[in-house]
């Protein structure tokens, strides 16, 4: 897959996919941050990427979930009063504490994720919790523990980053979880866990552990960080940047968007003594971002400029790529397909949505 490039033109972009899940595939026991244009490319890039990973590793979608995470923008101008949406706020905390704890494999950010400056590392991991069967804490300790993390009080806990407390139980409904869990205390101990439907709130399946992530990036106030100051903690990260003059683009565009918003809020306050956090306490700086980006792989669509002189000709490779052809059933058609590849010398990859699927397809007459 050319991992050893520092540059590749040519990727459709799921083969873009393709190349990332390979490359955390060849780094098990790394982390692979993907920096792409806009929050509008998270959704389908983690689909991808997240499908790729599990055909290269067989992994569950369980795995799936905690392996492969996203990291939005705030989507909001701080200057304009707006505070970001809790759910991209959890997605945020939920990634860097991924990245903090050594669990996350694949991170995908975009462009203007990269620009908010966060609570550090260590801050976050103290806000957290790791609750199992067997722990002790009171109830009430819990509780002001949840409230501390951004957490609701509400009864019933049927939404993400509420809980409720009823005596001797706790309901929590952590971020990024499927089903809110229900923890049974003897005195100051947790007896049991499990999750549970919240509409009927019949029990679903016990747990053995679950964590509780802050619902927010920044905790107290405290700016500290940047997302690769989470990077940096693992022993082995890696950086891919898709499209990289568009992510450029983009980062210089928000900045300035951020310099202009201050300076209309200074400029129409009514007192000397209003106090406006300026942009270089909000967000990481250019020279930052640029820095930490120059050493990237870069994957882009269309070909690249000529390598500088004197560059190595591995440094950029070009693959040629195109869509994938929808046949719509058409089985035989496919059959033709695949058979006219082969004979031009070509190798076609199959990746099918379960073991099964692939089995049959094989079993299918050549």
């Amino acid at each position: 897959m050319a991992a050893s490039a520092r540059a590749v033109s040519g990727l459709t972009p799921s083969a873009k996919a393709l190349y990332v899940a390979g490359m955390a595939q060849a780094r098990p026991h790394g982390v692979v941050l993907c920096v792409v244009p806009t929050d509008a490319d998270l959704e389908e890039t983690c689909a991808d990427v997240s499908f790729f990973l599990a055909a290269l590793e067989g992994l569950p979608q369980t795995a799936l979930e905690h392996a492969v995470l996203s990291f939005p923008s705030h989507e909001v101008d701080p200057y304009r009063g707006l505070s970001p949406h809790i759910g991209v706020t959890s997605a945020r905390a939920r990634a860097l504490h991924a990245l903090a704890r050594g669990t996350a494999r694949i991170v995908i950010a975009s462009s203007a994720a990269l620009l908010p400056r966060v609570t550090a590392p260590e801050r976050l991991l103290a806000s957290a919790l790791e609750l199992k069967p067997g722990h002790d804490v009171a109830p009430t300790d819990l509780a002001e523990l949840l409230v501390d993390a951004g957490f609701t009080r509400e009864d019933p806990a049927d939404e993400q980053g509420e809980f409720a407390v009823r005596g001797g139980i706790v309901d929590i409904f952590p971020a990024g979880e499927a089903h809110p869990v229900r923890l049974e205390f003897i005195g100051d101990t947790i007896e049991t866990m499990r999750t549970y439907d919240p509409s009927t709130q019949r029990s679903i399946l016990p747990v053995d552990q679950v964590a509780i992530v802050p619902l927010r990036d920044v905790l107290e106030d405290d700016r500290r960080a940047t997302l690769f100051d989470y990077l940096a903690r693992g022993n082995e990260s890696s950086v891919v940047v898709s499209e990289p003059d568009e992510v450029e683009a983009h980062v210089i565009k928000r900045l300035e968007q951020m310099q202009q918003s201050y300076e209309t809020i200074v400029a129409a306050a009514t007192t000397p003594a209003m106090s406006v956090a300026p942009p270089s306490e909000l967000f990481a700086s250019l020279d930052l971002i640029e820095s930490r980006l120059a050493s990237a792989t870069q994957l882009a669509i269309l070909g690249l400029d000529a390598p500088a002189p004197g560059a190595a000709d591995a440094d950029q490779r070009a693959i040629k790529c195109q869509p994938a052809v929808e046949l719509k059933g058409r089985v035989a058609d496919w059959v033709a397909e695949i058979r006219r590849r082969r004979d031009e010398g070509e190798t076609t990859l199959f990746v099918a949505a379960t073991h099964g699927r692939a089995e049959r397809t094989i079993e299918r007459p050549r």
